[in-house]
C-alpha cells in the first residue's frame, strides 16, 4: 500500500470546522542539527489530538501545551526551543540545535479560517501559493508566483532577507506517472510513494498492470497519451516510461515533452535511446526538448537488479527535483 501524506492545513481546518478548535504550528527557523526542516507543520486540536511534526518528537509536548493555550486565549506566539544532544540522539541526530516555532490558533483575528481555506483549496486545485506572516505583528497574506519564484522551485520555506517575515511555500503535491507495469515498477512505485509522490501506473495491458501485482496503486489501462491527458501534466509531475515498447512509451514521451513536467525518464540502453530520439525527431520534437529525456534512465550507480534500477531512478528524480 502506498504511503499517503496528510496535508496538515487541511487537518487543522477540518478540526476547526468540526468545532474542536485548532492551531497550526510551523517551524520558522532552525540552527544547528534541527530534527525537522523549516516549513514543517503540526496541527493541534483543542482536545489534544495532533497530526504532523515539528521536531521528530523532542518538543512536541511543549508545542501541544502552548497551542492549546493559544486556542483558549487567542494570539499567535513564537516559541524557541533548544534541542539537547541527548534528545537529538533519541530522534536520530548526531547533535542538538535550536528551532523557532510559530503557533497560530485558527480563529478570526489570528489565522483566519478563510485564509486557511485558501491554502486548502489551492492544494486541491494544484495551484502553488505561499503563506506570508510578519513575525512582529503577525499580519498575514497569501501570494502566488512569480513572487518567491526560487523558493517555489526549491520547495524552500524560510525567513526572508528582511528578518521580519516568514514565508511558507505550499506547492502542489508531487505526482509521478509510471508507464509500464514491469518488474522495476513493483519496487519503484512504493519507493516513490514513501517520498511523497502520488503515483499513477499507466499500462493498457491488463496482465501487467493488475491489482494483484500492484496492490493499492492507482492503475489506468488506457493508452498513455489518453491517460496523461486526463491525469494532467504540470511542473510538479514526473513521467517515467519502462515498457521498452515504442507503441506504449513513445506517446507518453511525446505528451510529456509537450508539457512542463519537471522530469522525463525512459528505460533502455544507449543504443535503444538513440533509436528513441530518432523517432521523436520524426515526430517534430526539437533537439532542445529531446535533451529533457533522461535516457538511459537513472543515476549511474552500477545497478543490475530491478530493485537497484528503481533506486537509481528515484535518486535521479530527486536530484532533478532539488537541483534543477
Amino acid at each position: 500500500m502506498l504511503m499517503r501524506f496528510e496535508h496538515i492545513p487541511t487537518v487543522a481546518l477540518d478540526w476547526h470546522d468540526a468545532g474542536r478548535g485548532a492551531a497550526l504550528a510551523t517551524v520558522v527557523e532552525t540552527w544547528g542539527s534541527a530534527p525537522r526542516p523549516t516549513g514543517s507543520q503540526m496541527a493541534i486540536s483543542g482536545d489534544g489530538e495532533i497530526a504532523g511534526s515539528v521536531s521528530g518528537g523532542c518538543v512536541e509536548g511543549a508545542v501541544l501545551l502552548e497551542a492549546q493555550d493559544a486556542i483558549q486565549e487567542g494570539g499567535a506566539r513564537l516559541l524557541e526551543f533548544g534541542v539537547s544532544d541527548d534528545d537529538a540522539f533519541a530522534v536520530g541526530l548526531a547533535c542538538g540545535g535550536r528551532i523557532l516555532v510559530l503557533v497560530e490558533p485558527v480563529a478570526d483575528g489570528d489565522l483566519a479560517p478563510g485564509l486557511l481555506a485558501e491554502l486548502v483549496s489551492a492544494r486541491q486545485a494544484r495551484r502553488a501559493v505561499a503563506y506570508e506572516v510578519t513575525l512582529d505583528d503577525f499580519s498575514r497574506r497569501i501570494v502566488a508566483p512569480p513572487a518567491h519564484g526560487e523558493r517555489f522551485r526549491a520547495d524552500r520555506s524560510g525567513v526572508l532577507e528582511d528578518g521580519r517575515s516568514f514565508v511558507a511555500i505550499h506547492n502542489p503535491p508531487l505526482r509521478m506517472a509510471v508507464i509500464g507495469g514491469v518488474h522495476i515498477a513493483q519496487t519503484l512505485i512504493p519507493m516513490a510513494g514513501s517520498l511523497g509522490f502520488d503515483v499513477t501506473l499507466i499500462d493498457p495491458r491488463d496482465s501487467f498492470a493488475s491489482e494483484v501485482r500492484f496492490p493499492g496503486v492507482t492503475i489506468r489501462h488506457d493508452w498513455p497519451d489518453e491517460a496523461l491527458a486526463d491525469h494532467g501534466l504540470d511542473p510538479r509531475t514526473a513521467v517515467i516510461t519502462l515498457t521498452h515498447d515504442p507503441k506504449i512509451d513513445d506517446p507518453a514521451l511525446i505528451a510529456a515533452l509537450r508539457s512542463e513536467v519537471f522530469y522525463i525518464g525512459s528505460l533502455g540502453s544507449t543504443r535503444t535511446h538513440g533509436k528513441r530520439l530518432e523517432r521523436m525527431r520524426q515526430e517534430g520534437i526539437a533537439e532542445t526538448q529531446l535533451s529533457r529525456i533522461h535516457g538511459p534512465i537513472g543515476l549511474d550507480i552500477g545497478a543490475r537488479s530491478p530493485a537497484e534500477i528503481a533506486v537509481s531512478i528515484v535518486a535521479e528524480v530527486v536530484q532533478v527535483l532539488r537541483s534543477g
